[in-house]
């Protein structure tokens, strides 16, 4: 299994940081595989945190080179398509946890949603409406540990291999 996790290069918060590299840790211990935009901040928090645990970490790079990868990433996949590599990283991962985030968490939130990829929120996002105003509450399952959105990362990947 692959999952794709999600969040600001930087800043990110410490609180930010330290709940993806728990989510990262306890990926690894379940041998799934993380996916991330494989750069700074949250995607270097995960993937620090699954290489702690002997876990595999694949970063979907924007530039040209594998050097721009952060020193935690085992397969780097070099792109060069700026933000539009964040199709490629919500469509590897069988579901995604988003960490905290900016602009370029939303977009990714945005093309898993609109894909029936599901997105497990750890402070991020806040979605109620969509844009004609009717009510998306639940669009994103909220997780409230690490813990917690590694649970509901595989529950909801189990249910969609299930339809």
């Amino acid at each position: 299994m692959i999952i794709s996790v999600i969040g600001s290069s930087n800043p990110a918060t410490r609180e930010h940081v330290d709940l993806a590299e728990a989510v990262g840790r306890e990926l690894a211990r379940r041998d799934i595989k993380v996916v991330c935009g494989g750069l700074s901040g949250i995607m270097e928090a995960v993937c620090r945190g699954a290489k702690a645990e002997g876990g595999t970490t694949i970063g979907i790079l924007p530039g040209r080179a594998a050097a721009e990868a952060n020193s935690y990433v085992d397969i780097p996949i070099v792109t060069s398509m700026g933000y539009s590599r964040n199709v490629i990283v919500v469509h590897t991962g069988e579901a995604v946890i988003a960490v905290g985030g900016a602009y370029g968490t939303l977009s990714e939130i945005g093309h898993a949603l609109s894909d029936g990829i599901p997105v497990i929120g750890l402070k991020t996002w806040p979605l109620t409406t969509n844009g004609d105003g009717i009510e998306i509450n639940g669009a994103i399952i909220q997780a409230d540990s690490a813990f917690d959105a590694v649970e509901k990362a595989v529950a909801a990947v189990a249910s969609r291999n299930h339809r």
